[in-house]
This record gives structure tokens, sequence and C-alpha cells, in this order.
């Protein structure tokens, strides 16, 4: 497989073998960036979304994409792929930033919960935790 760096230059108009497998690399990279666009949005605005299902159709994109950059066999990117591929980091920059904000207040609703749990399964008379502070009165 050619580095990635040979990926980034322009291709040869003229080569008709690069021809089909630079437009199924461009439809991916459309349906990638369609996937996380909805992902992104809907993790802010839908409690109810499947984030499982999203992962998995990424996951499926990403084995595509794989399959379609394997059958360009060394071809050169046109500037409609160059400029796909930069929207597409652009976008899963953000979406790595909204799952990583939606992991963490779950992390939050779940460890207030732990504790509210605790609280009320606890009356107090014989945790640790109550001789403790019984003891060393702050």
């Amino acid at each position: 497989m050619p580095e990635a760096a040979d990926f980034m230059q322009p291709a040869d108009p003229d080569d008709d073998r690069t021809g089909a497998p630079l437009m199924n690399l461009s439809a991916i990279i459309g349906r990638i960036e369609e996937a996380v666009e909805t992902e992104t949005a809907s993790i802010r605005t839908d409690m109810r979304f499947d984030i499982k299902a999203s992962n998995a159709r990424k996951s499926r994109y990403l084995y595509e994409l794989n399959k379609a950059i394997s059958s360009l066999r060394g071809a050169m990117l046109g500037e409609e792929q160059r400029a796909g591929i930069v929207r597409l980091r652009d976008k899963l920059a953000r979406n790595e930033a909204v799952i990583g904000a939606h992991l963490s207040a779950v992390a939050e609703v779940a460890a207030l919960m732990q504790d509210a749990i605790q609280r009320a399964e606890a009356d107090g008379t014989y945790s640790a935790d109550e001789f403790g502070r019984e003891a060393n009165p702050a």
C-alpha cells in the first residue's frame, strides 16, 4: 500500500483506472460525514439516540473506507477526495468532543445515583463513615 502522503497528491484525470474507485471513495466519505453529523447532533438533542447502532454503522463505513482505499492501488486522490477527508477530519474532531462530553455527563450522573443509593441503603446506625464522623467532629 502506498504511503499516506502519496494519496494526498492529485489524481491524474486522464487515468481511467482511478475514476470509479475515486467516485466510490467520495461516496463513502459522504456517507461517513452524514453518519458523524447525525450522531453529533443526536447526542446533543435526543436522549433516546441509539449510540450502539450508530457505532455499528460507523464501523461498517470504516470497513468500506478501508476497502475503497485498497482498491485505489496506488492511485492519487483527487481534489474532491482530499477536501472530503479534510472535512471528515473536522467533523470527527467535533464528534469526539461531543462524545467526550456525553461520557463525562453519564459518569457524573452514575456517580450521583451511586451516592443516592448508598445513602438510601444506610441509615447510619452501623456505618463506618458515621462512626468516623461522630468520633472526629469537623
